[in-house]
């Protein structure tokens, strides 16, 4: 294993080179130390595992590209593509003006496209800067980013405005031998607070419950509003803010992995606890379908870019200490900060506003 760290003035990120994971995150922030991101409980331990596990699930951690998303089905990789699952180099490290930026190359290409992962941490600025770039290459591919955060007792979600959100025709375990579910599979609804449930009656999605031992995925669909899209978590016990961006048009829908105990086999063995996914994308789940149709383009979201002429998409990822343990319920970027608002509360933050690219034409 090889772990590469990059710092500004409070913050550093770790990234696992031989994965291109995101290794761990820390914040230094009024007088504590903030952790965001989840590392799997088996990576770097003796314990023997199954032999024909990807790399990307052995050394599963904080975020990594998905190039293409889920099943690689048109070229020859493993699941999430080989972004997720080999070696990056390091192309340039160097100290900035106001912080630090790299930039890592994957050694294997996707599709015939060179892939770069660019990071940038900014002094003061609590949030990780990423950019992913595709240079030549043929066809499409579907992305998608892939943090992981992880609560010992919960938490309480926000999430910019969405259209719907909806769950695919069949659970991730529908063996009741090997693990658990509790949403609906397939369902729908535009209301994020009353989503069908297994048994009957509804589920707030805005909620993680530790009790619920559950494995579910579901997929939301941002609306046209005109911001960044951004997904908000309020760690109870660990009393932070887990905050998620986007740009809409680059990656139009964000994929919750609710991944609580849910799994009974190994490595999970129903250790994997308090773990939630927010997986902002461009695909629907494997390469072909993410390439022909599918329920997505169906209703008007893109699932690939195209490639060829070039190829990139932006994801911020930050937390922050939380009183209270209520998410915002609006947030804007603008002029170098980000403003959240609670209630009749708001709190201003760094934030580099110019980022995402709000407002201009993404990549077809």
């Amino acid at each position: 294993m090889t772990i590469s760290t990059i710092k500004a003035k409070g913050i550093s990120v770790s990234v696992d080179l031989t994965v291109g994971h995101l290794a761990d995150m820390v914040i230094d922030r009024d007088g504590r130390q903030l952790k965001p991101l989840h590392r799997a409980p088996w990576v770097d331990t003796p314990e023997t595992l199954p032999k024909d596990l990807p790399q990307g699930t052995v050394r599963l951690s904080g975020d990594f590209l998905c190039a293409p998303f889920s099943r690689s089905d048109v070229e020859d990789a493993p699941l999430h593509g080989w972004p997720a699952n080999s070696a990056w180099d390091v192309v340039d490290s160097a100290a900035t003006e106001d912080g630090w930026r790299a930039v890592l190359r994957l050694r294997h290409t996707v599709m015939g496209a060179s892939v770069d992962k660019i990071l940038t941490l900014r002094d003061d600025h609590s949030f990780l800067y990423q950019e992913h770039v595709f240079s030549g290459g043929h066809g499409a591919i579907s992305v998608a980013h892939h943090p992981m955060t992880a609560m010992t007792n919960g938490g309480k979600l926000a999430f910019s405005p969405k259209r719907f959100a909806a769950t695919l025709d069949d659970p991730l375990e529908p063996d009741p031998a090997r693990g658990r579910f509790m949403l609906a599979y397939p369902a729908r609804s535009a209301d994020l607070s009353r989503f069908p449930a297994a048994g009957g009656g509804t589920l707030d999605l805005a909620q993680y419950r530790m009790d619920d031992r559950r494995e579910d995925f579901v997929t939301l669909v941002e609306a046209d509003h005109g911001g960044p899209g951004w997904t908000a978590l309020a760690r109870q016990a660990e009393e932070d803010l887990v905050l998620v961006l986007k740009n809409p048009a680059e990656l139009p829908i964000t994929m919750l992995w609710l991944s609580n105990g849910g799994r009974d086999y190994a490595p999970w063995n129903g250790r994997h606890r308090g773990v939630l996914g927010i997986e902002d994308g461009r695909a629907a789940v494997g390469h072909a379908a993410s390439i022909g149709d599918n329920w997505l383009k169906r209703e008007g979201v893109a699932t690939a870019f195209a490639l060829g002429r070039g190829v990139s998409f932006r994801h911020v990822i930050g937390a922050m200490p939380l009183s209270g343990g209520e998410p915002p319920q609006e947030v804007t970027t603008a002029n170098g900060r980000m403003r959240l608002a609670t209630g009749g509360s708001t709190r201003d933050v760094p934030f580099d506003s110019d980022f995402l690219r709000i407002g201009q034409p993404a990549a077809s």
